[in-house]
């Protein structure tokens, strides 16, 4: 055989085996680094690996994406009454302004992939895009003469999909108020109805100190009032399992479940990848965080449920930002040790997850059930979402969006007094006072 020829077959040796390699990678494994073409926003690292999320034909274009950018936030965009919905930019008396952002799809705005032009948000577009339909706002409101476009989005001021916080009737409703409320008004979560009743059944033999401590515990769990027992957790097909995982606390919590699986924590196990771990973050955690990835049990112990735990130290114990960090020495958390000591009544506390996991009230067949959304995600970007679902329970419209629009303060866990004013609500009321000499 000539040298020739034997190169040319050690070559084509090495193709077909670079070949299989990713075409295994491709249609086999969920998890397909070789064809990442670049870095993913903030929202979407978690799942970047798993190509075929967001890409679900490889031939398809920004309608394929779009759709699928609209089956995990369709529902949010309609509980937030989306101010710039798609059904605006289809309107014909809108045809002009297609020619200037063609807002048809998500990803005309939010390009994956695009480090070096991503800013908040994930928005890829020049942080003044408004200005392309806005920028005669100074003729009908002076009030915003000398403004520059690349501020409407500051927080307090404008948002692109939900304004639901900054609306001028809202604004207007609620211009008036304490700074800090004589008392919270958090809803009272009624867990039993969270729960999947169930006839009481027989423990299974336990057998060993450590499981007769379990089944101990689990006696005095909300687990054993409802009559779930060892077997309905850890009995899949039959067969015993250790750690039965999300799929078992799915078949009784299924809005927790899905809430989990929405947000950044469980977004992973939804795109069919492992458990999302505090190795694979972005954000600083500390390095003796459990790395076995999470689940319901990262929070819950099964056997010894206790909330206020899950409340804080599960998450203190992960999170390592300034913001997370500055939490026990905030006025929140002086509240929430009082609430604990029971100094103070329950739900006058403020725990991460009254802010960040808020509680909810939902009517089905006439009745009414508070639980809490797990959904950790849900109210974080941006933040003022957090304004009708969280701050407005303890203080009023104008201190929550000077608060949340001031970095320092949100850094040091609002541990102070915001150290600029947000004239938001300023404005509206002399917008209307104008409108009434009229």
């Amino acid at each position: 055989m000539s040298r020739k020829l034997s190169i040319w077959l050690i070559w084509l040796t090495l193709c077909a085996g670079l070949a299989g390699v990713l075409g295994y990678e491709m249609l086999a494994q969920p998890e397909k680094p070789h064809f990442l073409i670049g870095p993913t926003t903030h929202g979407h690292y978690q799942i970047e690996l798993s190509c075929d999320t967001c890409h679900t034909d490889p031939f398809g274009g920004q309608e394929l994406l779009h759709d699928a950018c609209m089956g995990c936030h369709e529902q949010e965009l309609k509980d937030a009454h989306d101010s710039h919905p798609r059904k605006k930019f289809t309107d014909p008396r809108n045809v002009d302004r297609l020619e200037k952002i063609n807002a048809l799809n998500c990803v005309s705005c939010h390009g994956e992939h695009k480090q070096h032009q991503t800013f908040a948000m994930g928005v890829t577009l020049p942080e003044d895009f408004c200005y392309e339909c806005h920028q005669s706002i100074a003729e009908d409101r002076p009030s915003h003469e000398g403004m520059g476009f690349d501020t409407c989005g500051s927080a307090g001021c404008h948002n692109f999909h939900d304004n639901r916080a900054l609306y001028e009737d809202f604004l207007l409703a609620n211009q008036t108020g304490p700074m800090v409320k004589a008392m919270a008004q958090v809803l009272a979560r009624n867990g039993t109805e969270a729960l999947a009743r169930k006839p009481a059944l027989a423990v299974a033999d336990a057998d060993g100190e450590a499981a007769h401590a379990l089944v101990e515990d689990w006696s005095l769990s909300g687990h054993a009032d409802a009559g779930v027992n060892c077997t309905d957790c850890h009995s899949v097909s039959g067969v015993w399992q250790d750690d039965p995982g999300l799929a078992s606390c799915n078949s009784c919590h299924e809005n927790e479940a899905s809430g989990f699986l929405s947000g950044k924590h469980g977004m992973r196990l939804k795109a069919g990848l492992s458990k999302m771990s505090p190795a694979m973050a972005r954000l600083p955690f500390k390095h003796d965080a459990d790395q076995s990835g999470l689940d319901c049990a990262s929070c819950h112990d099964a056997h010894q449920p206790d909330l206020a735990t899950a409340a804080v130290e599960s998450c203190t114990s992960c999170h390592d930002d300034e913001h997370s960090r500055n939490y026990a020495q905030s006025p929140h958390a002086q509240l929430w040790q009082q609430e604990q000591a029971e100094v103070l009544p329950a739900g006058s506390g403020v725990s991460c997850a009254t802010c960040h996991m808020p509680r909810e009230s939902h009517k089905a067949f006439g009745k009414t059930t508070v639980r809490v959304e797990h959904n950790q995600s849900m109210n974080l970007r941006p933040n003022e979402k957090m304004v009708r679902s969280v701050c407005l329970d303890c203080h009023s419209l104008a201190f929550s969006l000077d608060a949340l629009a001031d970095p320092a303060l949100v850094r040091n866990n609002f541990n102070g007094k915001p150290g600029s004013h947000i004239p938001s609500i300023d404005m509206a009321v002399a917008r209307d006072r104008d409108k009434q000499k009229q």
